[in-house]
């Protein structure tokens, strides 16, 4: 590798702009998308950097493989998957662009939301099967409800700017900020949230504390029944939770764009029970995990993400 520029190894699949940008800041890289997991840990001994999605565990069984590693890049937001307790003891610095599929992770909320309150997806197979029931479609207008963000970061943020355009009231939780609120959210406590809100959305990283933070006791705990949203990760919410809620009614419906084990056909006893219930319940709208995988996006966090490196060589 060169001495003078700092090479990096790319891991996973990315938009083709990715290298037209590194080479356009000198950066010298390789690029293995197919690369397993064995390999890796072979092959990462020289380089300076690595730039992942969500393909690759970054653990200490790796990091011990990689002793010039300088910095991480992540292609995404979430940053579950690497060890960061291991890379601040080895000064490895970590990027991710969160910032680079907000609009995207913000515009689905926000679309998911519609379809559910106006019984769009309901309505739209009852009527390609020559059915036309206006009563039983009848749906919520978005700017009557409260909605709780639980989380505040760049898709919070992006999200409750969504919704303001609807006249809706946002209240916003993050423990990890202090005066945030913004002509877009109010600034609320969780117990606000859980006594107010009409309907909630997760914005927070999948971490020991949030994991399953969705489960029967913490619906019960709420004041009135609500929609739920899950954009973040499919482990913050228990799905047998979810159906339980929807059965006592305390839960109104779901927008879940991730599950607790998205490898549908590895799902356990329970979680196909659960999954079976959901994918037939009208008061569910699914999508495969792609908030923020817009043709935008992709191209975006590329930028975010080179645009982190370059500022911190410099």
């Amino acid at each position: 590798m060169s001495q003078n520029r700092l090479s990096i190894l790319i891991a996973d699949e990315m938009h083709p702009s990715l290298f037209a940008m590194l080479d356009e800041v000198g950066f010298t890289y390789i690029y293995q998308p197919k690369i397993t997991r064995s390999e890796l840990l072979e092959q990462l001994e020289p380089f300076d950097g690595l730039i992942i999605r969500s393909k690759t565990t970054v653990d200490e069984d790796l990091l011990s493989r990689a002793p010039h590693l300088q910095f991480i890049g992540r292609a995404g937001a979430g940053l579950d998957l690497i060890d960061l307790e291991a890379t601040e003891r080895r000064n490895i610095r970590v990027f991710h662009a969160g910032a680079g599929n907000r609009d995207a992770v913000a515009e689905h909320t926000v679309g998911m939301l519609l379809a559910l309150l106006a019984n769009i997806l309901k309505a739209d197979r009852e009527v390609r099967q020559g059915i036309w029931d206006r009563e039983g479609n009848r749906g919520y207008e978005l700017g009557s409800l409260t909605v709780g963000l639980i989380g505040y970061g760049n898709n919070g943020r992006a999200t409750a700017q969504r919704l303001s355009g609807f006249n809706c009231r946002v209240l916003a939780y993050d423990k990890f900020l202090t005066n945030y609120a913004d002509s877009f959210a109010e600034e609320a406590t969780l117990d606000q949230i859980i006594a107010e809100a009409d309907v909630l959305s997760l914005h927070v990283p999948l971490t020991d504390e949030t994991r399953m933070m969705i489960n029967d006791t913490f619906v019960e705990r709420f004041a009135k029944p609500f929609y739920l949203i899950n954009i973040a990760r499919g482990e913050i919410v228990s799905l047998a939770a979810v159906v339980r809620g929807l059965e006592s009614g305390k839960i109104r419906g779901a927008c879940l764009d991730v599950l607790e084990n998205e490898k549908l056909a590895k799902l356990t006893p329970d979680q196909q029970a659960a999954f079976d219930y959901l994918r037939q319940s009208d008061r569910v709208v699914l999508t495969p995990h792609v908030a923020g995988w817009t043709h935008e996006s992709y191209v975006r966090i590329n930028e975010v993400l080179v645009r982190q490196l370059v500022e911190s060589k410099a």
